[in-house]
């Protein structure tokens, strides 16, 4: 007799809440796009141009920035003229400023050509491939490094990083 009552009551509260509800349509949501309008992305950040070049001695190299924050930011620092100190016969360091983003690794592997910033404020150019256990942030990486390290000595070296078109 109980489950009856209760099936009565929650059947009779059911139909009591579906007649309380609004028959008016909701409004829409989505914006209607205009046209002329479907390719203005003006609130959107615009990509970023990730081909750079790297000039040392008179000698420019083209690079590729990477995809990620600290080379948004980097590249957002262009043009940059610094003199890069050299460190272990295989890589010139320069500590910036100021503290880039970071996202890093332990790549295993330092590539000649790769563009890393090491901590949050040390660009690194290394032009030697080796093996390594620190960790990095990737910033770019030079696309054809070949006669990099004739180009860059042995000593330190003035460099200029400048967004290329």
């Amino acid at each position: 007799m109980i489950r009856w009552i209760l099936a009565a009551l929650s059947f009779m509260l059911a139909t009591g809440l579906a007649a309380c509800a609004d028959d008016t349509p909701l409004p829409e949501t989505e914006t209607p796009v205009q046209p002329g309008n479907e390719g203005d992305n003006s609130d959107e950040e615009s990509p970023m141009n990730r081909n750079i070049a790297i000039e040392i001695n008179g000698t420019s190299f083209s690079a590729t920035l990477t995809e990620n924050e600290a080379a948004r930011v980097f590249a957002s620092m262009l043009p940059l003229t610094i003199q890069m100190s050299e460190l272990n016969g295989n890589e010139k360091y320069y500590y910036l400023d100021n503290d880039l983003p970071t996202d890093s690794y332990r790549p295993g592997t330092i590539q000649t050509g790769d563009l890393m910033l090491y901590g949050s404020s040390c660009v690194v150019l290394f032009y030697e491939t080796f093996s390594s256990g620190y960790n990095y942030t990737r910033l770019g990486r030079i696309d054809n490094p070949e006669g990099l390290a004739d180009v860059v000595g042995t000593g330190a070296v003035t460099v200029r990083f400048a967004a290329q078109y």
